[in-house]
């Protein structure tokens, strides 16, 4: 019997009292592997309820002492990484060398988060007027909220909680109905590290929790990853309500192809950054733009797609693991279908693909698409699968204008041996996470994920410097005291010393 996922409800693993339940599979087999339930309303308002609670007690606990916190978390997240990576690719396919980047990435963010005290420094001004002073708090909004993807299960809860907690505030985290065994692990070893009952709560569901938590008056913050209608959505409705929002959104990332880059460079990087995690990352490029001769590298890139295969999470030949859902799959094939159709020439079909063993997987080969052109539909959507295309433009400044004519603007990379034409790549692109010889842009944690236009809706982006200012409040205060009223008795020990 496939086990039944608790909530976390004021400290506390509880089995929900709702009578819906979704099946969670695993991704290579399609064998359910849990059953989550889709919270009730009462238990939701609970969850938050508590919360609310925890952050009148938490938001006054010593800056220093919220840091200790997230130190002994990163530790305890160090000891069990393999352990958690193993959980991760037995709920989402990833292999595991993937799974265990997604579980780094998350524990840079916990690290960064121990640095908070310096991150909530105010500012002062001393005599702004005559004997007045002008000094800024930053402090805490409430309790705050993230709803995550299937594709990062420890990454990017990674990103909300422990930076919004280290902050002051509480959490309420609604992870992934495909993905909740991590995310629960996560939770574990948080409460294991010390956090006190309520400072996190974890529910489960879909549409109807995640509209709860928009609408609730006593969430202050929404973070959202995922696709683009429901970040628009997401964003919509949580402004309606008087909410902080940031949503980040989907992508269709380029990579820019210089005559002058290094062939066997740009290939190595192109195929692990186009199909790597089965195409299913946000960062992912999914268009390569060859500028000029570069044009010519199409058949080497050919060849050395055809040699990279998928395969299951412990295959250590395997490139990557399998699409995270049957209808993930028909979705891709459905577009690469489109594609050929609108007349792109299909270079690679990786459509026909199983592994032996699980061939009830959901499983793609690199699919490399060229000829493509900007109405195509395997252009204009986040295609989200093991999928590459390519495209040509005479020179720099084509390709600038093609990737600027893109309304995402997540990530963009370019490869040359020109600083120039690099610096000017990086001047003039609309992106806002830009490679220069590096393929998926992803900054650590000390910076801030900062996608732009299409790709996000909001203004201040995940972790770093901004996700401090998204989870606190400044407060401004100018002060002025009397000489007069100081009282005579201390005035003279005052003037004694």
């Amino acid at each position: 019997m496939a086990q039944l996922v608790p909530l976390y409800i004021e400290g506390e693993f509880r089995q929900s009292e709702s009578n819906q339940w979704i099946d969670v599979t695993n991704p290579a087999t399609n064998d359910v592997i849990a059953q989550l339930p889709c919270a009730t309303e009462a238990e939701i308002d609970r969850a938050i309820a508590h919360a609310q609670a925890a952050f009148l007690e938490w938001k006054e606990v010593a800056t220093p002492e919220r840091a200790r916190l997230m130190l002994n978390y990163q530790h305890l997240l160090k000891t069990h990484h393999d352990e958690l990576a193993n959980l991760l690719s037995f709920e989402t396919g990833k292999t595991t060398v993937d799974a265990k980047g997604d579980v780094w990435r998350g524990i840079e963010v916990v690290e960064q988060a121990a640095n908070v005290a310096s991150l909530m420094m105010g500012e002062t001004v001393e005599n702004v007027a005559t004997d007045i002073d002008s000094y800024s708090l930053i402090q805490p909004l409430g309790v705050c909220s993230g709803i995550t993807p299937f594709n990062f299960p420890a990454m990017i809860p990674l990103w909300m909680f422990p930076m919004a907690i280290a902050c002051g505030n509480t959490f309420v985290l609604k992870p992934s109905e495909q993905v909740p065994l991590t995310a629960m692990r996560l939770a574990e070893l948080f409460e294991q590290a010390g956090a006190p009952k309520g400072v996190l709560q974890v529910v489960h569901g879909q549409k109807d929790q995640v509209d709860q938590l928009l609408a609730h008056p006593d969430i202050k913050t929404v973070s959202f990853v995922g696709s683009v209608p429901v970040a628009q959505y997401i964003y919509q409705t949580a402004t309606t309500h008087f909410k902080r929002v940031q949503a980040f959104a989907g992508a269709k990332n380029h990579m820019v192809i210089m005559p002058d880059a290094n062939k066997e460079q740009v290939i190595n990087n192109l195929v692990g950054a186009s199909v790597g995690a089965a195409g299913q990352r946000c960062m992912a490029i999914s268009v390569a733009v060859f500028v000029g001769e570069a044009n010519s590298w199409l058949p080497d890139l050919k060849a050395a797609m055809a040699k990279v295969t998928p395969g299951v999470w412990d295959d250590e030949s395997a490139a990557y693991g399998p699409l995270i859902s049957e209808a993930a799959k028909l979705r891709v094939i459905n577009l690469i279908e489109q594609g050929k159709q609108q007349g792109a020439i299909c270079e690679l079909d990786g459509r026909d693909y199983s592994v032996d063993g699980f061939e009830q997987g959901n499983w793609l080969a690199p699919t490399l698409f060229s000829g493509v052109t900007t109405d195509m539909a395997i252009y204009q959507q986040e295609i989200f699968g093991p999928v590459l295309l390519c495209m040509t433009v005479d020179n720099l400044e084509d390709a600038i204008a093609l990737v600027n004519a893109n309304p995402y603007g997540n990530g963009t990379s370019i490869f040359t041996a020109c600083g120039a034409a690099a610096r000017k790549y990086q001047h003039h692109i609309q992106v806002g996470q830009v490679g220069i010889n590096v393929p998926i842009p992803v900054p650590l944690p000390f910076f801030s994920f900062t996608g732009w236009r299409g790709s996000f809706y909001g203004d201040l982006h995940a972790y770093g410097k901004q996700a401090v200012r998204f989870y606190t409040e400044t407060k401004t205060v100018t002060a002025r005291w009397f000489d007069d009223d100081i009282p005579a008795a201390l005035n003279m020990t005052i003037q004694l010393r």
